[in-house]
């Protein structure tokens, strides 16, 4: 199956896909950046059921229900182990390799992922999107999901724009 990638700018919680990936904490929490808006909008549901599966260890990633958003599920990628910690690019690679594994597992077909690790991580946008499209590239070629839709939200012009320069630039 050809896997389309989308990229828009916009809010992550609004987006209509089976599911939308949440760059978490190993604990499960869901205080501030994407993990704040997915737990504002969807209700506190979906942090109970992420602490419910804690401790979740970063290239991990566990699916929750998604409350109040559009999409089906949350998937709970974790780029760190405690809130608000600073972040390498490595963890950006396993979480966002850990979500992809498990969207095949639900067998879901549209995900969305948003800039992983560039908030309270502290990654650089550039870094992170290069690095989250040439993941998801290898996984496509590799994994054979059953994904058909791919779409990277980027909150600001920045992280769109570097969505689309990784994209252009993607090792095939």
């Amino acid at each position: 199956m050809i896997s389309e990638i989308i990229i828009r700018k916009g809010d992550i919680t609004k987006e209509r896909v089976d599911a939308i990936v949440n760059p978490a904490n190993s604990r499960g929490t869901m205080g501030g950046g994407v993990a704040g808006a997915i737990k504002g909008a969807g209700g506190d549901e979906i942090e109970r059921e992420a602490i419910e599966h804690a401790p979740i260890k970063v290239g991990e990633a566990i699916a929750t229900t998604a409350g109040k958003l559009p999409a089906d599920f949350v998937i709970h990628a974790p780029t760190m182990e405690m809130p608000a910690q600073k972040i390498s690019i490595e963890n950006v690679e396993r979480a966002t390799y850990g979500a992809l594994e498990c969207a095949k597992n639900l067998g879901i077909k549209s995900i969305a992922f948003p800039g992983m690790g560039t908030g309270v991580g502290g990654v650089a946008k550039e870094d992170a999107a290069k690095c989250m499209v040439n993941t998801i590239r290898r996984f496509l070629n590799t994994e054979k999901p059953n994904l058909s839709t791919i779409v990277l939200v980027g909150f600001d012009n920045e992280l769109v724009k570097e969505f689309r320069e990784s994209l252009k630039n993607a090792e095939i």
